[in-house]
Parts: structure tokens; C-alpha cells; sequence
């Protein structure tokens, strides 16, 4: 009885004639995930495809968990593969499934037989295997609308399959499959989402982080590299660029108007992260804004904002509410209490008490004209500090 995880690709489906590039790279992405726990052959079959472990001992338990983080994943399960001869897949489904089916109640057999040569059609599979199965475990009784388990029966063209309940993937499209973007990312909960849900598009990430020592700690810093980890457990390896942003923040403060520093600081930062993106072959930039959350996230504000932009910036929260955010922060990415550790982060140094929630861009760019600001973040993007997070 060899024991394999069956992966269900879902929207890959759709890809019509790119459908095989894309299967290519969620398998390269698997392979990466699951490189040291040991060697796996991947093999695709219509819609599925089957991870086999190429040694014994190897942890499929971490494997299926593995897994489950991939983007480009609808469904996944533990499964054994077997012999297409009906009787030797009656008994291995009761052998395989028997600690499921002895503490379940009420149970129902789903069959797909994709080799239309196999002698018995899906419903006398079905009707044949519930028999055994009853015969096996009296106490069961048949519910095809609710049961405690179902057991799935699946004739493909090298093997038959048998597995229990199909447990949710992580859905989306493979990393890397939509190309490379940039991710501004601070210590709060916004930002981590924010790479979560452009990751889960496809999008493979490299991370610019704006540190201002002495206003910030080492301790900040370290609280991104530890959101980032949390992030690539979905996305895989990140490249995170760590930017000295002191002067340029001191300077905004010395010689512009309180009321937008921020506005002036995120076009700023908006510069220095284009340099880095066009180092790093980044087509876009990935925001955690949402719209009127705080005054630089006005309409008003983010036009001026995007005003220096000369790439795309993704800002998928943009319309969420707070709730919306911190329930993926809690669900799916793990960072909600990770981003409440209390290390301030550049973005709330030197905040104006009476910050203008509807900046002019004439006006932005008059008071950007008071210090010579280009050279400044030439040198922020050229020295910052590349430090490599995840697997």
C-alpha cells in the first residue's frame, strides 16, 4: 500500500493551452516547499496531481501541511494508490480508511473513473464498494447528503486511488505565475495582508521595509522579519530590503510643512521603492492602504502619493474595512499578534498632530522644493541592506 497526496489545481483548470506552464511551476513551487523533508515525484493526471514520497520516513503529515500553504492549490488529501483490480481496491479502502469508518456513524462512497476501460461505471463502483464497506463495518448506515465520512474512489489511467475527505487548499494562482512585485511592508497588521492576497494572485515578492534609527529599534526590525516568515510560508522565499530612512525623514521635518509630513514621506518612500523594484525586475509596488483608514489614505492623499509612481501600485485592502483585514490576519496569515508587538515603525515618527486629509499635489510638490531630497534617495536605495526570509 503506497501512500501519495492527490492535488486538485482548480483555477488552473482555465488556462486552456497555458495550462501546462502553469501546473509546471506550482510543481516547482511544491518541490521547493517540500525539499527538506526528502525527495517527491510529481505526476500529473488531468486535473490532479499526485505527490509521491521517493523514500520511506519521509513526514507526509508535514508534507500535506506544506502543501496546503501553496497558492495554485484547490484541494488536497492523503490518498493510496493501488492496483486497478476492484477487489484489491475494496480492501485497501476498508484497510486505509478502517480507523475513520469504525469511529464514523454514517458514511457515502463517491467515485470518479477516469480510464473509461475500467469494467464498472462510477455508480456501480459506488453501489459495489458501499456494499463491501457495509459488510465490513456493520454499524455504518448509508447518508449521501451528510454522511461523517465519504470515501473516494478514483480509476485513473496508471492507478486507482483511495482517499477520505479532500481538505481545502490555499487556492489562487502559483507563485511567480503573474510576474514580481515590491511590497512596502511596516510592523502593522495592514501590509502582511496585503503581500498575502497579491502573493495568492501569483505574484512572487521582494519587500522594502523603511527603518529610522535611533527613532526605531533593532527590535522593529525584527518584527518584520518575523511577518515576512509567516508570509513566505504561503509566497515562498522573500528578498527583503532593509532602507536607512533617518535623513530623509529629519529633512522632512526640518524644512516642510508639519501638516504633510506623511503624504511627503510615502512619496518618499514610493521613489526609493521604484529604484529597488527596477533592481529587483519588479513590475508593481503592493500597498496595505485602504481607503480614509488614516489622512494619508484620503483620495486626495494617495492621488498625490501615486503622483511620483512610475510602476503600478497594487493596494488589494483598498475598499476592506479593518474587521475584514484582521480576520485574514487571525485566519490565514498568523500575523495578527506578531503585528501588535509594541516597536514603532518609521511610519508613526514625527506624525503631524493636524495632518491635512486633502493635500494638493501644487502644494506637495511646492514643499518638496525646500530641500534637495533626489540625491537622498538615491543613496537610501543604493545602501539598503538585502536580507533573505523563508525557504
Amino acid at each position: 500500500m503506497k501512500e501519495v497526496i492527490l492535488i486538485k489545481n482548480g483555477e488552473l483548470a482555465l488556462k486552456g493551452l497555458n495550462r501546462r506552464t502553469f501546473e509546471d511551476m506550482l510543481i516547482k513551487n511544491m518541490r521547493l516547499r517540500l525539499k527538506s523533508l526528502g525527495q517527491f515525484n510529481f505526476e500529473v493526471q488531468q486535473s490532479t496531481i499526485m505527490a509521491e514520497p521517493l523514500s520511506d520516513g519521509i513526514d507526509l503529515d508535514e508534507a500535506a501541511e506544506r502543501i496546503g500553504r501553496v497558492f495554485g492549490i484547490a484541494a488536497y488529501s492523503r490518498a493510496i494508490a493501488c492496483e486497478k483490480d476492484f477487489q484489491t481496491i475494496l480492501r485497501n479502502a476498508a484497510d486505509y480508511l478502517e480507523e475513520d469508518l469504525e469511529s464514523a456513524s454514517t458514511f457515502k462512497v463517491e467515485a470518479k473513473r477516469s480510464d473509461k476501460k475500467f469494467p464498472l461505471t462510477s455508480p456501480e463502483i459506488c453501489r459495489e464498494a458501499g456494499g463491501y464497506l457495509l459488510g465490513k463495518f456493520p454499524h455504518l448506515e448509508v447518508d449521501v447528503h451528510n454522511p461523517d465520512i465519504t470515501v473516494n474512489i478514483e480509476i485513473r489511467d496508471t492507478s486507482a486511488f483511495v482517499h477520505g475527505r479532500q481538505i481545502k487548499g490555499a487556492g489562487g494562482m502559483p507563485t511567480g505565475s503573474a510576474g514580481k512585485a515590491c511590497l512596502l511592508i511596516s510592523g502593522g497588521i495592514d501590509s502582511p495582508v496585503a503581500g498575502y492576497m497579491m502573493a495568492k494572485r501569483g505574484l512572487s515578492l521582494t519587500a522594502v521595509h523603511f527603518a529610522s534609527p535611533p527613532y526605531t529599534s533593532e527590535k522593529a526590525e525584527q518584527k518584520v522579519h518575523k511577518l515576512l516568515e509567516k508570509v513566505s510560508m504561503f509566497s515562498g522565499r522573500i528578498g527583503l530590503w532593509v532602507v536607512h530612512f533617518t535623513e530623509i525623514q529629519e529633512s522632512i521635518k526640518d524644512n516642510c510643512p508639519e501638516e504633510i509630513f506623511t503624504v511627503i514621506m510615502r512619496r518618499m518612500m514610493m521613489r526609493v521603492a521604484q529604484i529597488i523594484a527596477r533592481r529587483e525586475n519588479a513590475g508593481a509596488l503592493i500597498t496595505g492602504e485602504s481607503v480614509g483608514q488614516v489622512a494619508s489614505q484620503t483620495m486626495p492623499a494617495i492621488a498625490c502619493t501615486d503622483a511620483v509612481c512610475e510602476i503600478p501600485v497594487f493596494r488589494p485592502l483598498i475598499g476592506m474595512d479593518k474587521d475584514e483585514v484582521i480576520a485574514i490576519a487571525r485566519n490565514k496569515t498568523d500575523t495578527f499578534d506578531l503585528s501588535f508587538l509594541p516597536y514603532e515603525d518609521c511610519c508613526t515618527v514625527f506624525t503631524p498632530k493636524h495632518p491635512r486629509t486633502r493635500p494638493t499635489l501644487d502644494y506637495v510638490e511646492k514643499a518638496e522644493e525646500a530641500f534637495d531630497w533626489k540625491p537622498m534617495v538615491e543613496e537610501a536605495a543604493k545602501t539598503a541592506r538585502l536580507v533573505v526570509i523563508g525557504y
